[in-house]
């Protein structure tokens, strides 16, 4: 049997959720909440709108607790570390709110926010992040809208003069767009405005798509997964329009897949706020836990297997490259198929 690692991280008191070298409990303390006597208890939380990510468990899964791939790492953490893990429900934004840390995060509600992106810009400045738990830099794609089947703007377009809608709260973030190549052209992105959701129905990705496709946005900026997560299955107890994300390939579709400048590191397990020391505990349990069979098999469980960290109980020589994480000069697919490649020179 592997042996559990003992955690000897130590903490004073400090402000809510910050951690400091010295005697005291094993993790950032949090206003209300009951520290670890003699080992870190760590308090995670998530949404419950982001499938495989994060969602909203049903029978027989759970009953009705907060479920994903996020949720099943964190707590096979304790396979392989002395820690104790409690995973609960928090929104979106109350981690990260319109480019700055969100009111619960700051407040000391939990102790990080669950498979949040570590990107550049403004994430980076205000957020400690985790190790990985994915082994992509969730990449970045495009959305526009179909006439008669095809892009109101190509992937050629540099997107100058054109307004682009946003996911508030969101990766990839806003400020990230100027960093990325565009892959058809091979030059970045310029000259484009960066535009609010005109309506709010309280999920994010549901508020740019009903903006871009109402034609207050020219594109979307958005995880190039994201359409295919929104697909809605039966059973699925959903927060945004099924019917409106069924479009995809026929109503809109990317015209840019495969962009990666805009991350640092892939999706993590934890974001926390700056200075929590919190990925100083939680990233040794991180490593040996992804090299566990219990990994791969939460890999499975949520379809993520070329995603995730290879190790050795994966299936040798499955390397396969997902659609979305193709950059868009290398597709075969079409636009009927959500992924337009790029227009003929």
């Amino acid at each position: 049997m592997r042996a559990v690692q003992t955690i000897s991280a130590a903490v004073t008191l400090l402000a809510p959720g910050v951690l400091a070298s010295s005697c005291g409990p094993k993790e950032p303390p949090l206003p209300g909440v009951m520290g670890g006597k003699d080992k870190p208890h760590i308090i995670l939380g998530q949404d419950i709108d982001w499938p495989p990510y994060a969602y909203l468990g049903v029978p027989p899964e759970s009953d009705f607790d907060v479920a994903g791939i996020g949720h099943d790492i964190a707590h096979g953490l304790k396979e392989v570390c002395d820690i104790d893990i409690t995973t609960g429900e928090i929104r979106w934004a109350d981690c990260w709110d319109n480019g700055a840390i969100g009111a619960g995060l700051a407040a000391g509600e939990v102790h990080g926010c669950m498979t949040y992106t570590h990107t550049h810009g403004a994430r980076t400045r205000w957020m400690e992040f985790s190790d990985g738990i994915l082994s992509n830099n969730k990449p970045a794609g495009l959305l526009v809208r179909l006439e008669n089947g095809q892009p109101t703007i190509t992937g050629a377009s540099d997107l100058n003069g054109k307004k682009v809608v946003d996911v508030i709260g969101w990766a990839p973030t806003a400020d990230t767009l100027a960093l990325v190549e565009n892959k058809c052209s091979k030059s970045r992105f310029t000259g484009f405005t960066i535009v609010a959701p005109t309506v709010s129905t309280g999920n994010a990705n549901q508020d740019a798509l009903t903006t871009l496709m109402n034609g207050d946005a020219d594109a979307m900026w958005v995880y190039a997964d994201q359409a295919k997560n929104y697909q809605c299955t039966d059973g699925m107890t959903p927060n945004w329009d099924c019917t409106m994300w069924a479009g995809f390939g026929t109503t809109f579709a990317y015209i840019q897949t495969g962009l990666f400048g805009h991350a640092k590191g892939g999706t993590t397990l934890a974001m926390s706020k700056k200075g929590s020391g919190l990925a100083s505990i939680l990233n040794p349990c991180i490593a040996l836990f992804k090299e566990t069979k219990s990994y791969y098999d939460i890999c499975v469980k949520h379809d993520m297997v070329a995603s995730c960290f290879q190790n050795s109980h994966f299936p040798a020589g499955d390397n396969t490259t997902l659609v979305y994480e193709t950059p868009t000069d290398q597709l075969t697919t079409t636009c009927a198929q959500g992924y337009c490649p790029c227009p003929a020179v």
